[in-house]
């Protein structure tokens, strides 16, 4: 059965991580700023029943003096009751097979599962040298953790050296209030601890079939009230820790439109 998750959920959790947005959600703390930005289309969608949607991601992290910025160590993002996700029939892979594989042998091992692409960049700064920018490519795989709905981000660097790193997203289900769902994922360690991921591009996008019967992976409605043309709309409530303790919440809210 489907799992009940927001639809633009990935475009919440990782757009963060991205950089050069031209018009952003921001948040600070001391120095450290958080800009994360993104969208969903077709932003006209059903009032009452799901719709299929694809997703774009971007986002950033700075700091408003230039220093290098701590790595993140964990997010959770809490996601609105509406939406959903939709995994039935869809196969999943694992965070094993992932592992210390390049951005094709991923794909050989788990390309039914692949629900997004896109690209990243990290900071690695050494003591007493300038940052070096490593880049790469980002796939997104719907698998399961213990036994349970999960998302593996695969990132795979390829410049200024090869290496790899697997992000797996756990998902709860709160009983009650505004957000229902709630995402954590537990960042690794970049390069012995001195690499941060400062940018990521993202799109999610799978239609697939199922016994005869055409799926979306993400799908969404516009909840707006009887009488009203669309609606605004909390998306998400995001906290953020960093490496030495600092932590930055931010709330994003969005508007969609009824057709």
């Amino acid at each position: 059965m489907p799992s009940r998750l927001l639809a633009p959920l990935l475009f919440v959790l990782l757009g963060l991580l991205g950089a050069g947005l031209a018009q952003a959600e921001l948040s600070q703390d001391g120095n450290l700023r958080i800009a994360f930005d993104g969208n969903f289309s077709p932003r006209a969608l059903p009032r009452d029943h799901p719709a299929p949607v694809t997703i774009d991601i971007e986002g950033a992290i700075s700091t408003t003096d230039g220093s290098h910025p701590p790595p993140v160590r964990r997010i959770e993002i809490e996601l609105n009751r509406n939406g959903r996700i939709s995994t039935q029939g869809l196969p999943a892979c694992s965070g094993p097979l992932l592992q210390s594989t390049s951005s094709k042998t991923a794909l050989a091992r788990c390309r039914p599962a692949l629900v997004g692409e896109g690209s990243f960049a990290a900071d690695v700064q050494f003591p007493a040298t300038e940052p070096v920018t490593a880049t790469g490519r980002l796939l997104a795989f719907f698998g399961r953790k213990a036994g349970r709905p999960a998302l593996f981000l695969h990132l795979y660097a390829t410049a200024p050296v090869r290496a790899t790193f697997v992000l797996p997203l756990t998902i709860s289900h709160p009983d009650r209030g505004t957000f229902g769902t709630v995402l954590t994922a537990q960042i690794p360690t970049l390069a012995g601890g001195v690499g941060s991921v400062t940018k990521i591009d993202l799109r999610i996008e799978r239609r697939y079939t199922y016994r005869g019967q055409r799926r979306s992976f993400l799908s969404a409605s516009c909840a707006a009230p009887a009488g009203f043309p669309g609606a605004i709309f909390p998306l998400a409530k995001g906290s953020f820790y960093f490496l030495g303790g600092k932590r930055i919440d931010t709330t994003l809210a969005r508007t969609c439109h009824v057709r």
